[in-house]
């Protein structure tokens, strides 16, 4: 059911929060601790649509999982290749890592094995994966590079060395699993056109696995186990962002998030707005499971634009509709360009997000591979606006409403539970009104 929700100005963003663990490394824990030998311990595990589909999946798959808490679970591994087919197609949901990353578990495995997913996610391409795997051995038939995706392997894997056409963590992820299944001796390379988060390279390591790595490519040999005894999840750090840019954005606002993650290919839009003159201090820095992990203090700041380029896109891929607002409330023009991939997320985000935010007063234009924003340092217009049941346009909706002059009304908002359910009440919690 769409429902609407309409946010009110806030003056200021104030207090200390901590937001849910990262769904990235979420849906790595669960896969990885699928195959482990033994029992794998997930703390902080980071609750959303798209991580129920993960569990959902891995269940199917014949993994026992207890949930001992809300973010506590507990994954009783089958061991490397004990994963069983289901009788029936798994459902992704709207989980695009999901149905990417899982085939590469799957190309070590005995049967055939369908992947399907919502409406939204079977307009999306899989084709990426199919091929390279394909190049391993592994049978991938798709609806004309769409889901739903059917697999068939032997669990004979063959060794590759790959360069990725597209700069995609999701594509590097599925082909350095699907590595760990190779014939003895033969050695998995993945090389990268620019650097992706590398959420799955470092949980490799935490599970035994050699992962060598030199500039930008990644590579592993096959293994007989993995061990992984447990899995700290930090917090998202995309999650986190809304309220980065909230608080920035809004005079007076002094806002702390502890525990967020801060893999440095994650946090782009942190480098983006110090070049424009924001206030993000990063404080009690620590690593955990072998993510940079650090508590944010965010004051208010006056911005000036900036460009952002191809080779940044990647590191703030998701937060780009973020800095869309917050280049609209910074004094002059900026651009973004290379983020021709937002085309293929939930909805195509270069025009959901330009037309989004073209509804509440902002002077943005779209681009091919990016948009162009000519910012005012004043607050934004509002008005309403649709998510289109885009979790992250969702978000961008709310956080406009809370830095607008009459407030947002934002359509289907609850898709934002896709990614952040809870996400509404945080932001309350958070916002001061007059």
């Amino acid at each position: 059911m769409r429902r609407g929700v309409r946010l009110s100005p806030a003056g200021t963003v104030a207090g200390h929060i901590a937001v849910p663990g990262d769904k990235s490394i979420s849906h790595r824990a669960l896969l990885l601790g699928a195959i482990a030998d033994g029992e794998t311990l997930i703390e902080r595990f980071g609750r959303s649509g798209d991580t129920e589909s993960t569990l959902r999946a891995v269940r199917a798959l014949g993994v026992r999982v207890l949930e001992e808490d809300v973010d506590r679970l507990r994954v009783h591994g089958v061991g490397l290749r004990g994963l069983r087919a289901p009788a029936a197609p798994i459902d992704c949901g709207n989980a695009g890592t999901l149905i990417r990353l899982l085939p590469g578990l799957l190309a070590g495995q005995r049967g055939r094995f369908e992947l399907t997913g919502d409406e939204s996610l079977r307009r999306r391409p899989v084709d990426r994966v199919a091929e390279p795997l394909g190049r391993m051995g592994v049978r991938v038939e798709t609806a004309e590079g769409r889901p739903p995706l059917v697999l068939e392997s032997d669990g004979e894997v063959r060794a590759i060395d790959y360069r990725l056409p597209v700069a995609s963590a999701q594509v590097k992820s599925a082909v350095l699993l699907a590595g760990l299944y190779a014939a003895e001796g033969g050695r998995t390379t993945v090389v990268e056109p620019r650097p992706t988060r590398d959420h799955t390279e470092l949980m490799l390591v935490s599970a035994g696995v050699r992962v060598a790595r030199r500039g930008s490519s990644a590579s592993v040999e096959p293994v007989e186990r993995l061990r992984l005894p447990s899995v700290d999840v930090p917090g998202d750090f995309s999650a986190a962002a809304p309220f980065v840019v909230a608080a920035t954005l809004l005079a007076g606002s002094e806002l702390t998030i502890h525990g967020v993650g801060l893999n440095p290919r994650r946090t782009g839009l942190l480098s983006v707005l110090e070049r424009m003159g924001g206030r993000v201090a990063v404080f009690n820095r620590r690593r955990v499971g072998g993510e940079a992990v650090g508590d944010l203090d965010v004051r208010s700041a006056q911005l000036v634009a900036t460009a952002v380029g191809a080779e940044e896109v990647p590191g703030m891929i998701d937060e780009l509709p973020l800095f869309a607002l917050a280049a609209a409330c910074a004094q002059g023009v900026s651009e973004v360009r290379g983020a021709e991939e937002l085309r293929l997320k939930e909805t195509d985000r270069i025009e959901t997000a330009t037309s989004a935010l073209r509804a509440l007063g902002v002077r943005i234009e779209a681009r091919e591979d990016g948009f162009r924003v000519r910012g005012v340092p004043t607050r934004i217009r509002g008005g309403a606006m649709d998510s289109g049941g885009d979790h992250r346009l969702a978000i961008l909706g709310a956080v406009a409403g809370v830095v607008s002059g009459r407030g947002v009304e934002v359509e289907d908002a609850q898709a934002a539970a896709i990614s952040f359910p809870g996400f509404f009440e945080l932001l309350d919690s958070v916002a001061r009104r007059a």
